[in-house]
């Protein structure tokens, strides 16, 4: 392309990448929650964090949904996200799209009780959780 192996590998490199961002940004809206419920799940993002865990360190569940669970965890750590935070709404949105994605494949897996044994928030958050996850 451009006759210079280096260049052309930077360049490749980089194009991968940014088809790697796109067909994860297109998995995120996939999985996004409908209608009003990306907001609802906002919302409920701090009650969510503390079940993310809790739930983390119950010993009673499967190891491979305390291992997703971690890996959640380690990712809303990390400071590098698929849409920084910094963009209004959309920075938080892929934190919430995620969470929602991952407690939906543990509420199927763990189970439902399991989930609102650890759930520290109100009665109706555990209802909107439970919209979320698709479970009602």
């Amino acid at each position: 392309m451009t006759g210079s192996w280096g260049w052309d590998l930077l360049i490749g490199l980089a194009v991968a990448l940014l088809v790697t961002w796109l067909a994860l940004i297109g998995a995120l809206a996939i999985v996004r929650p409908r209608g009003g419920l990306l907001r609802e799940a906002l919302r409920l993002l701090p009650d969510v964090l503390r079940l993310v865990r809790r739930l983390a360190a119950d010993r009673s569940l499967p190891r491979g949904v305390r291992v997703r669970l971690a890996l959640l965890l380690a990712y809303l750590a990390f400071p590098i996200d698929l849409v920084p935070d910094f963009i209004p709404i959309l920075g938080y949105a892929d934190d919430a799209i995620i969470v929602t994605a991952v407690l939906r494949s543990v509420v199927r897996r763990a189970g439902l009780d399991a989930v609102r044994r650890h759930w520290p928030g109100t009665d109706d958050g555990f209802t909107v959780l439970r919209r979320l996850t698709g479970l009602k």
